[in-house]
This record gives structure tokens, C-alpha cells and sequence, in this order.
């Protein structure tokens, strides 16, 4: 299975991003890129130390992603972004607007006990309840679908390739 399009994998943290991001990408023959790659030095830190993001600190990483997804533009790829706000993913539009978001939903409860469970990652659980509450789902006139993360991240990726394929002009 191919698309020339790009996904962006979102969703709040915990939700199985940079799990599912380079699983979708594999089932969907394209190239994976992980969101937080993009995310410069200091907001890494800012994360690290327990402090959400602003927008200003996220137009640089938002920037980068675009810029990442505009170059595969009818090549295809996969890319992980939480993508919270209605504004960031417009900003993602403006630089490949041709992008399609699959936005991993799923209780509070899970995803803080899968984010628990997690080693080595910068963000703290503490942070989640920012998350939520800056997190504005898809609305209807974005190119996209929701997929719920309960379950195996096989079954997961396997919902989100199939919600994929019943979009107009299918990516498939």
C-alpha cells in the first residue's frame, strides 16, 4: 500500500505516537519521521523540566515538521506531531498542504498508565493535564480521522490504515 500523501501521527503525549507513527509508515510503504526530532535543544529542556510549551516556543519545531512533510509532498511519509491546536495544524497546512492527520484518541486513564510505563522519554506525566486541556480535536472540514488507541499497536495501525482508506481520494 502506497499514498503520495503525508500523515501526521497526533495526538497528546502518551498516545502511541512514535509507536504507531513508523508502523503506519511501514504498512503504508513510506518513510517514517519522528516529531520530536524536530524540536530544538531548549524545548526539549523546557519539557524535561516539567514545562509545557507556548506557541512561540513551538513555531520553530511546527516550521521544521512542515518543512519535513513539504518535501515528501507526492512521495509520501509519516510523520508524529501532537498537532493540539486547530492553529498548529493549519501552520502544518501552510507549509504541505496536502498533509492528512490521524488523531490518536483514547481514555485519560490508559494514557497515563502507558506513559508510566515508558523509559527514557522527556515528558513527564505531569504535563498531560496541559495536554488536554489545549488539545482542539480534528474538526469536520480537516483532512483526517480519528483511531482509538486501545488495544495491540498492530490492531491500532491496522484501524488507522483502514480509517485512511475510506477518506475521499483514498490514501492508499
Amino acid at each position: 500500500m502506497n499514498t503520495p500523501h503525508v500523515v501526521v501521527v497526533m495526538g497528546v503525549a502518551g498516545t502511541g505516537k512514535t509507536t504507531i507513527g513508523p508502523l503506519l509508515a511501514a504498512r503504508l510503504g513510506v518513510p517514517y519521521a519522528e516529531g520530536d526530532d524536530f524540536h530544538p535543544q531548549a524545548n526539549i529542556a523546557k519539557m524535561s523540566a516539567g514545562t509545557p510549551l507556548t506557541d512561540e516556543d513551538r513555531g520553530p519545531w511546527l516550521d521544521a515538521i512542515g518543512e519535513w512533510a513539504h518535501g515528501r509532498a507526492g512521495l509520501g511519509g509519516v510523520v508524529s506531531c501532537s498537532a493540539l491546536k486547530r492553529s498548529y495544524r493549519d501552520r502544518l497546512r501552510a507549509a504541505a498542504p496536502g498533509v492528512v492527520f490521524v488523531h490518536l484518541t483514547g481514555d485519560r486513564a490508559l494514557i497515563e498508565d502507558r506513559m508510566s510505563h515508558r523509559q527514557g522519554h522527556f515528558m513527564p506525566t505531569a504535563l498531560l493535564d496541559s495536554q488536554f486541556a489545549t488539545l482542539q480535536p480534528l474538526e469536520p472540514d480537516e483532512a483526517g480521522v480519528g483511531v482509538d488507541v486501545s488495544g495491540s499497536p498492530q490492531e491500532i495501525t491496522e484501524r488507522a490504515a483502514l480509517a485512511l482508506a475510506g477518506l475521499p481520494e483514498a490514501v492508499q
